[in-house]
Formats: structure tokens, sequence, C-alpha cells
């Protein structure tokens, strides 16, 4: 890895999975953006579908001398290539996964086509504004490696994400969570922009069942609408009357049908 400017971290990624599996423009129609985004999708909280909890880990300081005995036992322990690099002014080097497990699409400036592993790696173009955008999902559980420094914050992966695959949308939107596996639970944290990732490899060792990282959404509970462009609020407004007025048609129905039931066996039954 080349040394990188002062302030600015250095990444290198690989790919380990495929291209994405459809796009749509945001100017298309309203039944199309639908498919992307819902009410429920995109401002309520789902509950978790697996068995993630919030668990703290204990992050403990180290010596100068604990962190190269660290890193040598790192790299006995792994059987690849991937080695972490004691720098001469104290800092390291080495590789992170991220796992991406994002279910909503994307937002990258609108072309034909979604951007290529190629385009991925030029990154965007400069002193080019972005005016029209183009939504598609990302490759589903795509694992992306990183090359970064001990001093590489969580905030400035999920940015160099973004850059990397051209996504303009707020990274804000986005959050880096670490996930382990313990006594047949899976157990998930989400990261502070300041935490740094390498360093939490560091600690856990290579092992991804101790520790693995996933680049999910930033659904808190708390709605951020400041992260939300102008037209993607006006969508949500018209989504949750459509919502509404659907929701109101089924209970509705519902109440008719059941009145009708009523009438029905009240008929039926043989007066006196």
């Amino acid at each position: 890895m080349g040394e990188a400017d002062a302030g600015t971290p250095s990444f290198e990624m690989t790919w380990s999975s495929t291209t994405s599996s459809g796009y749509c423009s945001q100017e298309d129609s309203d039944s199309e953006l639908e498919q992307y985004f819902t009410a429920r999708t995109s401002l309520a909280r789902r509950p978790r579908r697996d068995q993630d909890e919030p668990v703290e880990w204990e992050t403990p300081d180290l010596s100068q001398a604990e962190v190269e005995q660290k890193i040598k036992e790192y790299n006995s322990q792994i059987n690849s290539n991937l080695f972490m690099s004691l720098n001469k002014d104290g800092s390291y080097t080495g590789f992170i996964k991220v796992q991406l497990k994002l279910v909503r699409p994307v937002s990258v400036p609108s072309s034909k086509k979604p951007p290529s592993l190629q385009d991925a790696r030029r990154g965007p173009g400069r002193g080019t504004a972005v005016k029209r955008r183009t939504s598609f999902y990302l490759p589903k559980d795509a694992v992306k490696h990183l090359h970064v420094l001990s001093r590489t914050r969580a905030r400035e992966v999920i940015e160099a994400l973004l850059r990397k695959f051209l996504v303009v949308d707020d990274p804000r939107k986005f959050a880096l969570f670490e996930r382990a596996e313990r006594h047949s639970q899976v157990y998930l944290r989400k990261l502070s922009d300041d935490e740094q990732p390498l360093r939490l490899r560091l600690l856990a060792g290579p092992s991804e069942k101790a520790l693995s990282f996933v680049l999910k959404e930033n659904d808190s509970g708390e709605v951020n609408w400041d992260a939300f462009s102008m037209p993607e609020l006006h969508n949500f407004l018209r989504i949750l009357q459509r919502e509404e007025e659907e929701h109101l048609r089924q209970i509705l129905q519902k109440y008719s049908y059941c009145r009708q039931k009523i009438q029905e066996a009240l008929h039926a039954c043989p007066l006196g």
C-alpha cells in the first residue's frame, strides 16, 4: 500500500461478489419508485429476523510492545496473505472484510447501466455535479476487503465504500456494525464514528466468528430527516398517504364482511 496523504486514509478493495441485480431512475413513475421505497421499510424500525443483540466489547489499550506481539500472533493464525504490518511510527496497516447487508437500494449518478467493477475502482469523475440519480440494489451479501490504517475510523470506512461504488446517498444513512457469534447466539453492535475497525480486528484475532464487520442501513429508531433529499421526503409523504388509504380500505372491508355474515346468520335463524 502506498503512503497516504496526511490525514487521508489509504484504501484498497477487492471484490468477491457479482454486480447489482437491477436499477431504476428516480424520474420513473411513482409505482416504480415504490418497488424500492415503502414507508414501512424506509421509515419504521422493523423487528430483526435473526438473533442479533447489542453487546459491549472490551477494547483495552495496548502498549507498543503488546501491539507488536498481537500482530505477530495474528499473522501466525491466518491462512492467507492478508497480513498486518507494523509501521515505523507505531501505527499498523492490515485488512478488514466488510459484508454488505443492505435491504434498500442506493443512489448513483444516472447512467444507462449500474456502475461496473471498473467504474467503482476509478471512482467518481471530478468537477461533475450530480443532477440525476439512479437507484439500484448492491449485490446481496457482497463482501469487500479493505486495506486500512490502524487510525482509520469507522466513518471513513463507510465513506470510502460509498465513493468506490459512486454512491451519492448521505453517509449518515449507513452504519458499520461488528458481529460476533457466542454460545450459539449472534450479537451485533453499531460502531461509533470514531472507532477504529482495524484495532478491533487485531484485538479479536482473525476468527470471523469472534468478530466480523457488516455495513447496514442506519436504522436507529429515530428518523434522521435531514439525511433525505426533498424528492425523497415528498415521495415518503405520498407513500404514507397511500398506505393510510389502503389500511382504511382493508378495515372497512373487514367490518363490512363481518356485518354481512351477522345479517346472514340472523336471516337463517327461525323466528320465535
